[in-house]
């Protein structure tokens, strides 16, 4: 109910409008009275009353008076002036300062309930119409909180289509198209339970890295985000391979990351880069490979700090395998070579004493990262292969003289050729799995490549990666686009409405529905039901990564 307050010096009206109004009944509250603008002022700050009539000729403060500095303090207020002087200079004075009506006494109860109904009626519109303002502007603040950190992280995590990511870049005064693009993950941390001071120097380095990078590059916008307390993801862009690999140089420069100083050192840095992409959908590819790469290199790095720390300080049984030339044999080498180039490259080994010290071990296992890592750049839908590892691990545990370590290498050498040949044909069936799942389930509007990848019994983030180097596109992309092609299919065979089709194909805000639509069929709903053709508007569909290409460049 609204509450009414009544301003008159002239006590018998204040109670006769008082006492003879059926204020609860008509929907109101009658919340007090003053005799004077001055006297009202102090009550309206502390009543509160929505609508306020007041007199104009009264001592002290007049109703004029009132009215500027109530409209002044609480222009949601109401004012009505009710007064016996019929000077039309009055009314218009009031009126130009804002006061809603302007009746003349007497007033009988049933015309000013009348006009307190019709004053209610116009408190409750513009509360609406001020709630739907300020919903608006709530849903705007919301989609300007995608902040650029936010759309670089999206963006790694293949949350975002290459339209959406360049729509909002742009809105953001993000630059993101370029000819290349490839993702680096810089980590900096303690090596154990550092004191603060060394939490401190942490920070430091990072806010150094960024400086240093950003003076290198000069003019050139940096992207980055912070992807973890430790980590920063960096996005490096640029029009020509060569450009691509000078920042490479320059950030593993600016790292200067020195394996052999770690034992040493209080804070370890780590670098994991990805592949180069040409396409900004494929940006999330990058990301994944270079928190990959990270993962082995991180692995690698300990496995030299316990190899350091076994040696304590004697370097005569430290023996040096050249890890490059093992993991190009793997690459090239034929099993007619394997057992002399084995027995060749393990005789560096025959000078180690196995029973007196790990250091054999520190070097195979050393050996058998480089491969591991080696086998991730080389097979990017491998498979984790955490448990593989774990796995050889154990066994490289168990050599204890030359021969056994022949016999390792040898197994390690066709563990990686057994992955090469299953490589080729290995992810045909999954795919199609997926894509027969989404055919069923395109309709769900919660279905998610979480769902699809619990379908065929892989992470997501492993199936995101294959689905789009093998079909070029993202997961979201393809479900995206059979969703469309299904809509187009029941405007053509149906008469129901945009809105209902929304819904059965997947949609429950039929507003992102006919945006999405327009933007990949190049026809709103309305001018598809009337002259669309579904073959041409398949053919745009089928064009439509060509499209996103030239926007890219």
């Amino acid at each position: 109910m609204k509450k009414v307050m009544l301003v008159d010096d002239e006590i018998l009206i204040r109670e006769t409008i008082r006492d003879n109004t059926q204020w609860e009944q008509e929907g109101f509250i009658y919340c007090g009275d003053a005799p004077d603008g001055e006297m009202a002022l102090t009550l309206i700050e502390q009543l509160r009353p929505d609508i306020v009539i007041t007199d104009i000729m009264m001592p002290f403060m007049n109703g004029l008076d009132l009215s500027a500095i109530v409209r002044e303090r609480n222009p949601e207020v109401k004012i009505i002036i009710l007064t016996g002087h019929e000077d039309f200079g009055y009314a218009r004075t009031a009126l130009r300062m804002g006061v809603h009506d302007y009746c003349l006494k007497p007033i009988c109860p049933s015309d000013l309930i009348q006009l307190l109904r019709s004053t209610s009626e116009l408190i409750d519109k513009e509360r609406e119409i001020k709630a739907n303002i300020d919903k608006l502007r709530q849903s705007e603040m919301e989609k300007t909180e995608i902040s650029r950190e936010k759309l670089l992280n999206d963006l790694c995590s293949g949350f975002v289509t290459t339209v959406e990511a360049i729509q909002l870049g742009m809105s953001l005064s993000l630059d993101l198209q370029a000819q290349y693009y490839v993702v680096v993950i810089s980590e900096v941390r303690t090596l154990e339970d550092k004191p603060l001071s060394d939490l401190r120097l942490v920070s430091q380095i990072e806010n150094d890295l960024i400086k240093k990078f950003q003076h290198v590059l000069d003019h050139k916008e940096l992207l980055h985000f912070k992807r973890s307390r430790t980590e920063i993801c960096w996005l490096i862009k640029g029009e020509t391979l060569e450009q691509i690999k000078y920042e490479l140089e320059i950030f593993k420069e600016i790292l200067n990351i020195n394996t052999e100083q770690v034992p040493a050192a209080s804070i370890s840095i780590a670098l994991g880069i990805g592949s180069v992409q040409e396409r900004l959908m494929n940006i999330h590819l990058s990301f994944l490979e270079a928190v990959e790469d990270m993962h082995w290199r991180r692995l690698s790095s300990q496995n030299r700090v316990t190899l350091w720390e076994s040696l304590s300080g004697s370097m005569e049984q430290y023996v040096f395998l050249d890890r490059t030339l093992f993991v190009n044999f793997l690459k090239i080498g034929s099993s007619s070579q394997l057992s002399s180039f084995i027995e060749g490259y393990a005789s560096a080994l025959s000078g180690i004493d196995w029973s007196t010290a790990p250091i054999g071990y520190y070097i195979l296992n050393d050996l058998t990262l480089e491969v591991f890592r080696s086998a991730k750049d080389m097979y990017r839908h491998w498979d984790s292969p955490e448990e593989t590892l774990q796995q050889l691990q154990q066994i490289l545990k168990t050599v204890r003289t030359t021969e056994e370590a022949v016999q390792y290498l040898t197994s390690l050498t066709n563990q990686f050729w057994s992955w090469r040949s299953q490589t080729n044909d290995r992810y045909g069936e999954m795919l199609r799995s997926v894509k027969e799942y989404i055919h069923a389930n395109y309709n769900n509007d919660t279905f998610s490549l979480q769902d699809a990848a619990e379908y065929v019994k892989v992470s997501s983030s492993h199936l995101s990666k294959v689905f789009s180097q093998e079909t070029g596109r993202t997961f979201i992309e393809y479900l995206t686009h059979y969703r469309i092609r299904k809509a187009m299919e029941l405007f053509k065979t149906t008469s129901l409405k945009s809105f209902e089709i929304a819904f059965l194909v997947g949609y429950n805000d039929s507003h992102y529905f006919s945006t999405l639509f327009k933007r990949i069929t190049g026809m709103t709903t309305t001018e598809f039901k009337k002259n669309g053709n579904l073959d041409n508007a398949l053919l745009v569909m089928e064009r439509g990564d060509v499209s996103e290409q030239i926007i890219m460049r």
